[in-house]
């Protein structure tokens, strides 16, 4: 009985040195969630930006007034007639 028992104790100890200490332990799988959770916030900000993109390119495709802007506020062009104003910063901000 004293044997079993040891043998028992031998393998618990092996599966719990498994557990904590080897390949796939409870330590890897905390860095490993850590890690996907890391990327679903990634993956999700490049979503975003894609969705942006997309509806970008769509308004570029289907009229000039998205180009219009885009020319206007990436290079400061204003049409015929119009007065442009640029209002800097105090020098004390």
């Amino acid at each position: 009985m004293k044997w079993v028992t040891g043998l028992l104790l031998c393998l618990l100890i092996a599966l719990q040195y498994r557990l904590w200490f080897g390949k796939n332990s409870v330590p890897d799988y905390m860095i490993k969630k850590q890690q996907v959770a890391n990327q679903v916030e990634q993956n999700s900000s490049l979503r975003q930006r894609n969705n942006l993109l997309k509806a970008e390119i769509k308004d570029l495709k289907i009229g000039l007034d998205a180009a219009e802007e885009r020319a206007r506020n990436g290079l400061g062009l204003i049409k015929k007639g119009e007065t442009f104003y640029r209002i800097l910063p105090s020098e004390n901000e």
